[in-house]
């Protein structure tokens, strides 16, 4: 009798036919199943759905008359708003002068906060002398500071666009300095043996180990930055973002405040996707989950 005849059982026939494996399945446990990449417009779609939801809501009940428009106008009515701020060309005004702004103290804040990072990160006795200083620093509120700035620099552009590049420069120099001091230590010890320079060290190998960090400093900086805008054009400026919403505020025009808010959503969403592009591209050599 050969091998592939299997006896069940006493009075049962005996099998010759070979058992046929059932087919694989991504069903199974341990085997996932390759997932479809979605398109452009199938995200775009998708990230809509939850806004426009809220809007078409937001519009009817408003329409109904269950909100008071003063407190909460209608999405029809904000945008009525905008139009007219638009068209007057008041609102490019506000809006120009706001991202130069913005613009000019997250270049002075954020280039402080990279350069000071990078010496901390690099050199110990750096950290030692000027970390326990900036952390102190880092801990004061915008708003704390702000009277000191208005007393010291009065309220002219030079108190908004320093305001501005305190809160730039903190998230920068963390993340540059935790960048640098997450850089696995055996990448060195292979640097010593191809004989880097100092110099290649920096750019070859601690920069790029360092570059996700650095780059998330950078989003964070830049949020900073428009906070820092908000809070530097109320606490006295005559013309700006800030300065329209103030302004909307005293006069009870809550719908021009509506649309004060939304342009700096609007703007700080589009900053922040620029940096997301500049990871994707810096970024490709790395392999990580999407979710």
């Amino acid at each position: 009798m050969s091998q592939a005849e299997v006896i069940v059982g006493k009075n049962q026939p005996i099998s010759r036919a070979k058992a046929v494996e059932p087919p694989v399945s991504f069903e199974q446990p341990g085997i996932s199943k390759p997932q479809r990449k979605e398109g452009k417009w199938e995200l775009v779609v998708r990230g809509s759905i939850l806004p426009l939801t809220v809007l078409i809501l937001w519009q009817i009940f408003g329409s109904l008359g269950v909100v008071s428009k003063t407190l909460l106008p209608t999405p029809f009515a904000i945008w009525q708003a905008f139009y007219d701020l638009l068209i007057s060309g008041e609102l490019f005004k506000h809006v120009k002068i706001s991202i130069w702004r913005a613009a000019v103290g997250f270049l002075i804040g954020g280039s402080l906060g990279l350069g000071f990072g990078l010496l901390v990160g690099l050199f110990r006795k750096f950290e030692q002398t000027v970390d326990p200083s900036v952390q102190m620093l880092r801990t004061i509120p915008h708003l704390a500071i702000t009277p000191l700035f208005i007393l010291w620099f009065g309220f002219g552009e030079f108190s908004k666009v320093l305001l501005i590049a305190k809160g730039a420069f903190f998230p920068l120099y963390v993340q540059t300095f935790l960048g640098i001091r997450n850089v696995d230590s055996k990448l060195f010890d292979v640097a010593r043996v191809l004989e880097f320079s100092k110099f290649k060290q920096i750019t070859k190998l601690v920069l790029p180990a360092a570059l996700p960090n650095i780059l998330l400093g950078l989003r964070l900086s830049i949020g900073v930055a428009w906070l820092g805008l908000v809070v530097a054009e109320l606490m006295g400026s005559s013309e700006g973002v800030g300065y329209l919403i103030l302004d909307a505020r005293q006069f009870s025009q809550t719908a021009i405040v509506f649309v004060g808010i939304l342009i700096f959503a609007f703007v700080g969403k589009g900053s922040d996707s620029l940096v997301r592009i500049l990871e994707k591209k810096l970024l490709k050599w790395r392999d990580s989950f999407n979710g």
